[in-house]
């Protein structure tokens, strides 16, 4: 047997790591605080403080991304009356993986609570793998904001829509009943991405469910729709009632910048349900 034989026989392949966290949100007066907050690596849990009322939490991974076999896991609990922000510290890159990269979410939100989920975008590499669920389970009277955005990937560096496979599940039910129950495919096996995702670098969407939205979707389901449907547009919108509390958003960007731009107006009324503004903090 050769040297390079012998070696390559005896190195197993890298396992992939498997993070998961479990986080646990209560009213306590006015304000919201984390009851429970356990990460395990390459997960880690960033809760800094605000001046707002509400509990903000951010999630980021050692490593600065998804690699061959990693599997994340995120469980949360948003007690009655409290009020969150779960987002993320950066991009969620994807690298590549051949096996595959998943990351899972589950969320139970109590009645009177609001959850905000507005992650930083997901980057899938040249050769990602990526399967993305996310269930969310609301009481009566509860309230959801959900943002996700995917970008093209490297495209400065040449790797424009370059990954292999793309899917990403999200259900959103209320007492058993679903309100969203949706999955987006990509993968180039049904045709090249480039081409069929045209002159656009970035898609987004953003969700608006409960009553603590009502002003919010009145007000963005009138602008969103009045907006003019202009050819070859850099930027492509569209907003669609879900029930009578629902609004779903869309978007499509020939710029990652251009589409944070506008869902960044689209939930200016998030800091006032917030007490503070997560984007000002950061900037």
């Amino acid at each position: 047997m050769m040297l390079s034989e012998h070696l390559q026989s005896s190195v197993a392949p890298r396992p992939g790591r498997a993070g998961d966290a479990r986080l646990a949100f209560e009213r306590v007066g006015n304000r919201t605080v984390v009851r429970t907050a356990l990460a395990h690596s390459p997960l880690r849990l960033l809760t800094p403080r605000n001046h707002g009322h509400a509990a903000w939490v951010y999630t980021s991974s050692l490593g600065g991304g998804l690699v061959d076999g990693d599997h994340l896991s995120v469980e949360l609990d948003v007690a009655e009356g409290a009020t969150v922000l779960l987002s993320s510290q950066g991009a969620n890159r994807v690298y590549r993986s051949p096996r595959g990269c998943r990351s899972e979410l589950s969320a139970r939100v109590a009645p009177g609570a609001l959850l905000a989920l507005v992650p930083d975008p997901t980057a899938c590499f040249t050769g990602a793998r990526y399967t993305q669920r996310q269930d969310v389970q609301l009481a009566p009277g509860a309230s959801l904001v959900l943002m996700e955005v995917l970008t093209a990937g490297r495209s400065a560096n040449g790797e424009r829509w370059a990954f292999t496979h793309y899917t990403s599940s999200l259900r959103v039910h209320r007492e058993g009943r679903a309100l969203l129950d949706e999955r987006w495919l990509l993968d180039p096996a049904h045709g090249a991405l480039p081409e069929r995702l045209g002159r656009f670098d970035a898609l987004g969407t953003v969700l608006l469910v409960g009553p603590a939205l009502d002003s919010a979707r009145e007000a963005l389901s009138g602008h969103v729709g009045a907006l003019p449907v202009t050819p070859r547009s850099g930027l492509v919108c569209s907003a669609s009632s879900l029930g009578p509390d629902g609004l779903v958003l869309r978007v499509a960007a020939s710029s990652v910048e251009a589409l944070l731009r506008t869902t960044r107006q689209w939930l200016s009324f998030l800091p006032a349900l917030l007490g503070d503004d997560p984007w000002a903090r950061r900037a």
